[in-house]
């Protein structure tokens, strides 16, 4: 267990005294196995499609299944959602590595959206419906709304396909009244919706991120697709443009005959061509 450090006169901030991520990595020997496959795909989903319009790529953050660090007191206590998306801090830690974990007395910078899915056995603290234990860390409804005061919580069930957004008002959250099935965050420039499609492999209802107007954030894979598509209607554009000018040369070409050979005629009939222009 890490332990606190002594505090120093006068006292230090703590991103200078407390634990870093290098000493709160992810890794829990307590938790082993891997999540379920839609565990796996639908926080990649989220993690492929979240490109804040408002915000420049390098100070955009997201992560799926990652400790969050959230109680300076609490140095060990983390929660660790099935995907969380920060803005304003640098995609890389201090600018130079990868993240083993995220820690908010570090980065000074807590979430802006987190999005958990339900499972049977997480379903109350998910909801909010069940209490914190004396003396044990409190619920994920706690840290996301209290502690962290993280301003959007969204919970998705697979097995249903009903999603219920929260935004965090007046230090609570309240339940969101979604825009035609979608969950606009200006803040963003984005909006969550659930996109019925296939992605690796599994044709199902999946959230994911769109523009405010409504137009689906691109995968990679989409935008591979759309470039190809856009390389092939341009060689086609170029193949077209080439044979209208074979076709144009050759049609030159065969009234350039006709002339020579109407030429031809009129000199045996004993008529120069060039003659025939200037007769009055």
């Amino acid at each position: 267990m890490t332990q606190l450090p002594r505090q120093t006169d006068p006292p230090l901030p703590p991103w200078q005294t407390l634990p870093t991520m290098y000493d709160l990595p992810s890794e829990n020997p307590e938790e082993p196995g891997l999540p379920d496959e839609f565990h796996f795909l639908q926080p990649l989903l989220l993690y492929l499609t979240f490109s804040p319009t408002n915000w420049y790529p390098e100070r955009v953050f997201s992560a799926c299944d990652l400790n969050l660090y959230y109680d300076p007191t609490h140095p060990n206590w983390y929660k660790r959602p099935d995907w969380f998306g920060v803005v304003g801090v640098p995609r890389l830690y201090q600018e130079r590595d990868m993240r083993l974990s995220y820690v908010c007395w570090q980065e000074q910078v807590n979430p802006f959206i987190v999005v958990e899915l339900l499972s049977p056995g997480t379903e109350d603290e998910d909801l909010g419906q069940r209490e914190s234990e004396l003396r044990h860390p409190p619920t994920k409804w706690r840290v996301y709304e209290e502690i962290l005061r993280i301003p959007y919580y969204v919970i998705f069930s697979r097995y249903t396909n009903e999603w219920q957004a929260f935004h965090l008002v007046g230090g609570h959250y309240e339940s969101v009244d979604l825009t035609q099935g979608c969950l606009p965050i200006p803040e963003l420039g984005l909006s969550l919706g659930v996109w019925q499609g296939n992605f690796r492999g599994f044709n199902r209802l999946w959230l994911r991120w769109m523009t405010l107007e409504g137009t689906w954030i691109p995968l990679p894979t989409e935008e591979t697709e759309v470039a190809r598509q856009e390389t092939e209607t341009a060689r086609q554009e170029t193949e077209a443009a080439r044979q209208e000018t074979e076709m144009a040369k050759q049609e030159a070409e065969t009234a350039k005959r006709r002339v020579q050979e109407l030429a031809a005629r009129l000199r045996e009939l004993g008529i120069e061509p060039d003659d025939l222009g200037n007769r009055e």
